[in-house]
Protein backbone atom coordinates (compact mmCIF):
# COMPACT_ATOMS: atom_id res chain seq x y z
CA UNK A 1 0.00 0.00 0.00
CA UNK A 2 1.68 3.73 -1.29
CA UNK A 3 1.99 6.28 0.54
CA UNK A 4 1.53 9.75 -0.16
CA UNK A 5 3.29 12.57 1.65
CA UNK A 6 1.87 15.75 2.44
CA UNK A 7 3.07 18.11 5.04
CA UNK A 8 4.14 15.94 8.23
CA UNK A 9 1.93 12.90 7.84
CA UNK A 10 1.53 10.24 5.13
CA UNK A 11 -1.82 9.18 3.25
CA UNK A 12 -2.36 6.09 2.49
CA UNK A 13 -2.94 5.80 -1.35
CA UNK A 14 -5.90 2.99 -1.49
CA UNK A 15 -9.45 3.26 -3.21
CA UNK A 16 -12.71 2.75 -0.89
CA UNK A 17 -13.24 -0.68 -2.46
CA UNK A 18 -10.08 -1.91 -1.38
CA UNK A 19 -10.22 -0.09 2.36
CA UNK A 20 -13.11 -1.97 3.31
CA UNK A 21 -11.88 -5.47 2.17
CA UNK A 22 -8.86 -4.79 4.26
CA UNK A 23 -11.02 -3.39 7.07
CA UNK A 24 -13.43 -6.58 6.86
CA UNK A 25 -10.64 -9.20 6.82
CA UNK A 26 -8.09 -7.13 8.77
CA UNK A 27 -9.78 -4.98 11.16
CA UNK A 28 -8.12 -1.18 11.79
CA UNK A 29 -8.40 2.07 12.47
CA UNK A 30 -8.97 4.90 10.20
CA UNK A 31 -8.66 8.76 10.30
CA UNK A 32 -9.96 10.35 7.09
CA UNK A 33 -7.40 13.57 6.77
CA UNK A 34 -8.93 17.06 5.55
CA UNK A 35 -7.46 20.20 5.50
CA UNK A 36 -8.58 21.16 8.99
CA UNK A 37 -6.45 18.39 10.36
CA UNK A 38 -3.66 18.71 8.34
CA UNK A 39 -3.46 22.59 10.00
CA UNK A 40 -4.16 21.68 13.38
CA UNK A 41 -1.29 18.64 12.84
CA UNK A 42 1.47 21.32 12.21
CA UNK A 43 0.57 22.41 16.47
CA UNK A 44 -0.75 19.71 17.95
CA UNK A 45 1.63 16.54 18.70
CA UNK A 46 -1.36 14.38 20.95
CA UNK A 47 -3.40 14.89 17.39
CA UNK A 48 -0.22 13.84 15.50
CA UNK A 49 0.66 10.82 17.71
CA UNK A 50 -2.89 10.45 17.26
CA UNK A 51 -2.83 10.01 13.51
CA UNK A 52 0.62 7.64 13.36
CA UNK A 53 -0.99 5.40 15.38
CA UNK A 54 -3.86 4.29 12.58
CA UNK A 55 -3.85 1.73 10.96
CA UNK A 56 -5.30 4.00 7.41
CA UNK A 57 -5.32 7.51 6.42
CA UNK A 58 -7.66 8.46 4.08
CA UNK A 59 -7.94 11.40 1.85
CA UNK A 60 -11.71 12.99 3.06
CA UNK A 61 -10.80 16.22 1.02
CA UNK A 62 -10.73 17.28 -2.83
CA UNK A 63 -9.08 20.03 -1.84
CA UNK A 64 -6.64 17.77 -0.14
CA UNK A 65 -6.47 15.39 -3.18
CA UNK A 66 -5.84 18.71 -5.79
CA UNK A 67 -3.30 19.34 -3.18
CA UNK A 68 -1.63 15.89 -4.05
CA UNK A 69 -1.85 16.78 -7.96
CA UNK A 70 0.00 19.79 -7.39
CA UNK A 71 2.75 18.22 -5.51
CA UNK A 72 3.22 15.53 -8.46
CA UNK A 73 2.01 12.71 -6.41
CA UNK A 74 -1.55 12.45 -7.01
CA UNK A 75 -3.91 10.86 -4.56
CA UNK A 76 -6.26 8.45 -6.72
CA UNK A 77 -9.52 8.42 -4.47
CA UNK A 78 -11.27 10.57 -2.01
CA UNK A 79 -12.43 8.79 0.77
CA UNK A 80 -14.61 10.78 3.47
CA UNK A 81 -16.07 9.27 6.52
CA UNK A 82 -19.70 10.59 5.44
CA UNK A 83 -18.89 7.85 1.82
CA UNK A 84 -16.73 5.05 3.82
CA UNK A 85 -19.38 4.72 6.58
CA UNK A 86 -22.39 3.96 4.27
CA UNK A 87 -20.24 2.41 1.86
CA UNK A 88 -18.98 0.14 4.94
CA UNK A 89 -22.06 -1.05 6.37
CA UNK A 90 -23.89 -1.74 2.99
CA UNK A 91 -21.02 -3.86 2.30
CA UNK A 92 -21.18 -6.02 5.52
CA UNK A 93 -24.95 -6.16 5.80
CA UNK A 94 -25.06 -9.74 5.52
CA UNK A 95 -21.63 -10.29 7.85
CA UNK A 96 -23.01 -11.37 11.27
CA UNK A 97 -19.63 -10.43 12.50
CA UNK A 98 -19.93 -6.90 11.94
CA UNK A 99 -21.63 -4.69 14.85
CA UNK A 100 -21.44 -1.42 15.17
CA UNK A 101 -21.66 0.63 18.11
CA UNK A 102 -22.42 4.93 17.04
CA UNK A 103 -21.00 7.35 19.88
CA UNK A 104 -21.71 10.83 18.69
CA UNK A 105 -24.13 13.47 18.11
CA UNK A 106 -27.17 15.22 19.78
CA UNK A 107 -29.62 13.24 21.92
CA UNK A 108 -31.72 11.21 20.34
CA UNK A 109 -29.95 11.81 17.29
CA UNK A 110 -27.65 8.61 17.29
CA UNK A 111 -30.66 6.34 18.14
CA UNK A 112 -32.55 8.13 14.72
CA UNK A 113 -29.18 7.35 12.64
CA UNK A 114 -29.24 3.69 14.07
CA UNK A 115 -33.19 3.12 13.28
CA UNK A 116 -32.28 4.38 9.35
CA UNK A 117 -29.35 2.39 9.17
CA UNK A 118 -30.73 -1.11 10.59
CA UNK A 119 -34.18 -0.36 8.25
CA UNK A 120 -31.42 -0.18 5.02
CA UNK A 121 -29.79 -3.32 5.58
CA UNK A 122 -32.52 -5.25 7.11
CA UNK A 123 -31.05 -6.42 10.39
CA UNK A 124 -29.62 -4.89 13.46
CA UNK A 125 -26.00 -4.22 12.16
CA UNK A 126 -26.30 -0.93 14.92
CA UNK A 127 -26.60 -2.86 18.05
CA UNK A 128 -26.07 0.35 20.24
CA UNK A 129 -25.64 4.43 20.80
CA UNK A 130 -24.23 6.89 23.19
CA UNK A 131 -24.40 11.03 22.70
CA UNK A 132 -21.88 11.88 25.08
CA UNK A 133 -22.24 14.72 27.30
CA UNK A 134 -20.32 17.94 25.86
CA UNK A 135 -16.67 17.54 27.56
CA UNK A 136 -17.31 14.67 28.24
CA UNK A 137 -13.12 13.54 26.78
CA UNK A 138 -12.60 15.63 30.44
CA UNK A 139 -14.97 13.20 32.86
CA UNK A 140 -12.94 10.17 33.25
CA UNK A 141 -16.08 8.74 35.07
CA UNK A 142 -18.54 9.01 31.74
CA UNK A 143 -15.64 7.86 29.64
CA UNK A 144 -15.66 4.83 31.81
CA UNK A 145 -19.30 3.89 31.58
CA UNK A 146 -19.57 4.64 27.34
CA UNK A 147 -16.53 2.32 27.70
CA UNK A 148 -18.28 -0.42 29.63
CA UNK A 149 -21.46 0.13 27.84
CA UNK A 150 -19.49 -0.53 24.20
CA UNK A 151 -17.75 -3.69 25.96
CA UNK A 152 -21.03 -5.23 27.10
CA UNK A 153 -23.32 -4.31 23.67
CA UNK A 154 -21.13 -6.87 22.07
CA UNK A 155 -20.13 -4.67 19.14
CA UNK A 156 -17.08 -5.40 16.93
CA UNK A 157 -17.28 -1.89 15.34
CA UNK A 158 -16.59 1.41 17.19
CA UNK A 159 -18.09 4.72 14.82
CA UNK A 160 -17.31 7.62 16.63
CA UNK A 161 -18.48 10.97 15.63
CA UNK A 162 -17.40 13.50 18.16
CA UNK A 163 -15.47 15.85 15.64
CA UNK A 164 -11.72 16.69 15.31
CA UNK A 165 -9.18 15.83 17.06
CA UNK A 166 -11.13 14.81 19.86
CA UNK A 167 -12.47 11.36 18.47
CA UNK A 168 -9.16 10.50 16.87
CA UNK A 169 -7.28 11.22 20.03
CA UNK A 170 -10.22 9.39 22.31
CA UNK A 171 -9.73 6.24 20.04
CA UNK A 172 -5.82 6.02 20.63
CA UNK A 173 -6.60 7.00 24.44
CA UNK A 174 -9.17 4.01 25.32
CA UNK A 175 -8.65 1.68 21.97
CA UNK A 176 -7.24 -0.81 24.57
CA UNK A 177 -10.03 -0.60 27.21
CA UNK A 178 -12.02 -2.06 24.26
CA UNK A 179 -10.87 -5.87 23.24
CA UNK A 180 -13.90 -6.45 21.21
CA UNK A 181 -13.72 -3.80 18.82
CA UNK A 182 -11.81 -5.20 15.72
CA UNK A 183 -12.75 -1.40 14.00
CA UNK A 184 -12.26 1.88 14.63
CA UNK A 185 -14.18 4.47 12.14
CA UNK A 186 -13.76 8.27 13.10
CA UNK A 187 -16.61 9.52 10.86
CA UNK A 188 -17.15 13.56 12.52
CA UNK A 189 -20.62 14.56 11.32
CA UNK A 190 -21.92 11.39 9.59
CA UNK A 191 -24.17 10.12 12.70
CA UNK A 192 -26.26 13.77 11.92
CA UNK A 193 -26.09 12.82 8.14
CA UNK A 194 -27.65 9.52 8.41
CA UNK A 195 -29.84 10.44 11.06
CA UNK A 196 -31.26 13.06 8.80
CA UNK A 197 -30.59 15.42 11.17
CA UNK A 198 -28.23 17.77 9.37
CA UNK A 199 -27.77 17.85 4.89
CA UNK A 200 -25.10 16.49 3.17
CA UNK A 201 -23.71 18.64 0.58
CA UNK A 202 -25.35 18.13 -3.00
CA UNK A 203 -22.90 15.67 -4.74
CA UNK A 204 -21.59 17.93 -7.64
CA UNK A 205 -20.17 20.12 -5.02
CA UNK A 206 -18.06 17.35 -3.14
CA UNK A 207 -16.99 16.29 -6.82
CA UNK A 208 -15.45 19.80 -7.46
CA UNK A 209 -14.33 20.62 -3.82
CA UNK A 210 -16.91 23.25 -2.86
CA UNK A 211 -18.38 20.85 0.22
CA UNK A 212 -16.82 23.25 2.83
CA UNK A 213 -18.82 25.92 1.17
CA UNK A 214 -21.94 24.22 1.26
CA UNK A 215 -20.84 23.51 5.08
CA UNK A 216 -19.88 27.36 5.23
CA UNK A 217 -23.26 28.31 4.55
CA UNK A 218 -24.94 25.67 6.57
CA UNK A 219 -23.03 26.67 9.41
CA UNK A 220 -22.01 30.24 9.01
CA UNK A 221 -21.21 31.07 12.50
CA UNK A 222 -19.17 28.03 13.85
CA UNK A 223 -17.36 27.71 10.67
CA UNK A 224 -16.11 30.70 8.98
CA UNK A 225 -13.22 31.02 11.23
CA UNK A 226 -12.02 27.98 10.48
CA UNK A 227 -12.47 27.74 6.04
CA UNK A 228 -11.58 32.02 5.93
CA UNK A 229 -8.98 32.10 8.68
CA UNK A 230 -7.45 29.04 9.76
CA UNK A 231 -7.32 26.65 6.78
CA UNK A 232 -5.91 29.32 4.56
CA UNK A 233 -2.16 28.65 5.94
CA UNK A 234 -2.95 25.50 3.95
CA UNK A 235 -2.38 26.79 0.66
CA UNK A 236 0.80 28.50 2.00
CA UNK A 237 2.43 25.21 3.54
CA UNK A 238 1.72 23.16 0.39
CA UNK A 239 3.41 25.48 -1.80
CA UNK A 240 6.45 25.46 0.41
CA UNK A 241 6.03 21.45 0.30
CA UNK A 242 6.22 22.00 -3.85
CA UNK A 243 9.18 24.42 -3.25
CA UNK A 244 10.96 21.91 -0.49
CA UNK A 245 11.14 24.37 1.98
CA UNK A 246 8.47 23.34 4.49
CA UNK A 247 9.77 22.10 7.23
CA UNK A 248 8.31 19.64 9.81
CA UNK A 249 7.62 21.02 13.22
CA UNK A 250 10.26 20.01 15.79
CA UNK A 251 7.94 17.88 17.77
CA UNK A 252 8.13 15.24 14.34
CA UNK A 253 11.54 14.59 15.76
CA UNK A 254 9.89 11.75 18.46
CA UNK A 255 10.32 8.31 17.42
CA UNK A 256 6.80 7.65 19.38
CA UNK A 257 5.12 9.12 16.06
CA UNK A 258 6.79 7.85 13.04
CA UNK A 259 4.27 7.14 11.08
CA UNK A 260 2.81 3.35 10.71
CA UNK A 261 3.75 1.03 7.90
CA UNK A 262 0.50 -0.74 7.88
Amino acid sequence: MKNINLLNISIHNITQHELLQRLTQYGGIVITSNVDHLIKLQKDPEFLEAYHGATYRTCDSKIVQYASQFLGTPIIEKISGSDLFPAFYQYNKSNTDIKIFLLGAGEGVARKAQEKINQKVNREIVIDVYSPSFGFEQNELECQQIIERINQSGATVLAIGVGSPKQEKWIMKYKHQMPHIKIFLGIGATIDFEAGHKPRSPKWMSEVGLEWLYRLLSEPKRLWKRYLVEDIYFFWLILQQKLRRYQSPSFQVRSSLEPSKN
